[in-house]
């Protein structure tokens, strides 16, 4: 593959000279490791169905990386070779992107929750040479799945399976044999080392467009972000995180993946949210310190409110994806004990703003933070004039943590001239420089941290054959703080009912997360005088038939 990262280049002298960069990959942070803590616990990870727990040292992590780095090699992927994972979090998710990084390919973490329908287009357009899946999970086949898709994946020359029983298991192709000891290992392993520049990581963000972008970052771009939260956050080497967020999101790559190795710090995966499970592993592995979005935070805080089993390692939960609610904050703060922080970030660039640990709570619940060192962030109006404190506009950042771009369409990549990017939401900040995310002018709904791609749901439902108009809007859910709603304008002469377009979207091989969970019937949609639909209205009618 080639990747035309055009974002990178031209801003690489001044991000050196800024001592932004730091011009070194998780090769060097795994290899630091091993030279100074070999036998220091790196990695526990629970497979919470079978009850399974696999632990490695950093010795027996860099072995492992290097064993299935060469096993991929065996399988043709070289350097900027595209390897897919669509994996929940288990330990291979994290040695297969060490394995990766050995060797100069990208990876490309996909969320378990796709279907035929967003993978085919991802592993098409990323022109994935291998992809890695579970056999099964949560009770559903990966394997029958890929499988069926690979005829129409020209590029796609391997399956490999995780539990599987077969020849293309990954226990047989990768992870069994003892690669690193065969004789071309070490050249394999020595020509092949990435450049911090080079695109080590291809993940895809639902947009507007219809079609999900591929952001493509390099060891530069994450780590330059990486250093400066984990500062911020007072993190180190004697913390232990634990992550339940997916890794296949930039939370859990980014902070569950890249930052305990950095940090030679601990790292504790759990692979399915459950909060008594979450409670269970803090207290026996002494986590201090983990990232997830607001349902995480709510069910972790009631579970220890109402067991009675308290989690006194835990030092910092840092909550992103949606605004947390003012009750939220002082219930997790009396159950929890730790210092709860609010954030806001984006996959281009990871986490953008942070609030400090010794803000006060007020803080956490009426902002998303200041901005990171390395990040400037100003808020716009609609001829690209700063505005004033307080007031609300588009929101646009210059980050040394920006992507290089996206993945074949450097037209989409929203960075002028001046490296500041347009981030699609709107926002004020206030005279301490805190930010309020305040709306989307991207047309996406946050369903529990996940994005919902909003219009490619709407092409969908425009196919239904009784449909005749349909749009997709946000409603509040005080667990997930956004669900979707359908709302739709039947054909003359037909009925629309929810278990039909469920049924309908289904077919379509469309994720269950991204299916409306609500519908409201119109004869008509309110629109402007052009014809475009007005979402804002369709919204106050649900606000008002909430209330």
């Amino acid at each position: 593959m080639e990747f035309d990262a055009v974002l990178l280049p031209p801003r690489r002298a001044r991000m050196i000279a800024q001592g932004l960069w730091h011009d070194r990959t998780i090769n060097d942070d795994l290899d630091a490791c091993v030279a100074s803590c070999p036998d220091k616990l790196a990695l526990t990870a629970l497979q919470v169905e079978d009850g399974v727990t696999t632990r490695f040292t950093y010795r027996q992590m860099a072995q492992m990386a290097d064993r299935i780095a060469v096993g991929l090699a065996r399988l043709g992927v070289g350097r900027n070779d595209v390897v897919a994972c669509q994996l929940p979090n288990w330990w291979q998710f994290t040695l297969t992107y060490l394995a990766c990084s050995r060797l100069g390919a990208v990876i490309n973490p996909l969320m378990h929750i796709f279907r035929e329908r967003e993978l085919s287009f991802m592993l098409k357009h990323g022109a994935a040479k291998v992809m890695i899946v579970p056999k099964t999970f949560r009770g559903f086949d990966f394997e029958r799945m890929v499988a069926g898709l690979q005829p129409g994946l020209p590029d796609l020359k391997q399956i490999v399976v995780i539990g599987g029983a077969g020849s293309n298991s990954f226990e047989a192709l990768l992870s069994g044999p003892a690669w690193e000891d065969e004789p071309d290992a070490q050249d394999i392993l020595a020509r092949s080392r990435p450049g911090p520049d080079d695109v080590t990581q291809l993940i895809y963000t639902s947009g507007t467009t219809g079609e999900p972008k591929g952001v493509m970052h390099s060891a530069n771009t994450t780590m330059a972000n990486i250093i400066p939260y984990a500062e911020r956050l007072h993190l180190g080497a004697d913390d232990v995180v634990l992550m339940a967020s997916p890794m296949a999101h930039q939370t859990g790559f980014m902070y569950g993946l890249m930052m305990p190795i950095m940090l030679k710090a601990g790292a504790v995966l759990q692979d399915i949210w459950e909060p008594k499970q979450a409670i269970a592993l803090i207290r026996e592995e002494k986590a201090s310190f983990t990232m997830a979005s607001t349902p995480f935070l709510t069910d972790l805080a009631k579970t220890v409110a109402e067991s009675g089993s308290g989690v006194p390692s835990l030092r910092v939960f840092l909550c992103a994806g949606a605004p947390i609610p003012g009750p939220l904050v002082e219930q997790a703060r009396q159950a929890l004990g730790a210092k709860i922080v609010s954030a806001w970030g984006m996959s281009e660039n990871g986490a953008v703003t942070l609030t400090q640990l010794d803000d006060d709570d007020e803080r956490s619940i009426h902002t998303d933070g200041c901005p990171l060192p390395g990040v400037e962030v100003q808020v716009v109006d609609v001829d690209g004039q700063a505005l004033p404190s307080g007031e609300v506009g588009r929101l646009m950042l210059r980050a040394c943590s920006n992507f290089g771009g996206y993945l074949q369409r450097p037209r989409l990549n929203g960075t002028d001239a001046d490296d500041w990017f347009d981030t699609g939401d709107l926002a004020r900040i206030d005279a301490r420089g805190y930010i309020r995310i305040t709306g989307r002018s991207k047309d996406v709904i946050i369903r529990g941290g996940e994005n919902i791609p909003v219009v490619e749901i709407e092409s969908l439902l425009y196919r239904h054959p009784d449909i005749a108009m349909a749009a997709i809007v946000a409603y509040p859910d005080e667990r997930l703080g956004e669900r979707a709603c359908a709302v739709v304008v039947p054909r003359p002469g037909k009925s629309v009912d929810l278990p039909s377009i469920v049924d309908f979207l289904k077919a379509q091989k469309v994720a269950i997360q991204y299916i409306p969970e609500r519908l409201v019937v119109r004869d008509v949609m309110p629109s402007t005088p052009s014809g475009k639909i007005q979402k804002f209205k369709l919204r106050e009618l649900l606000r008002e038939n909430a209330a």
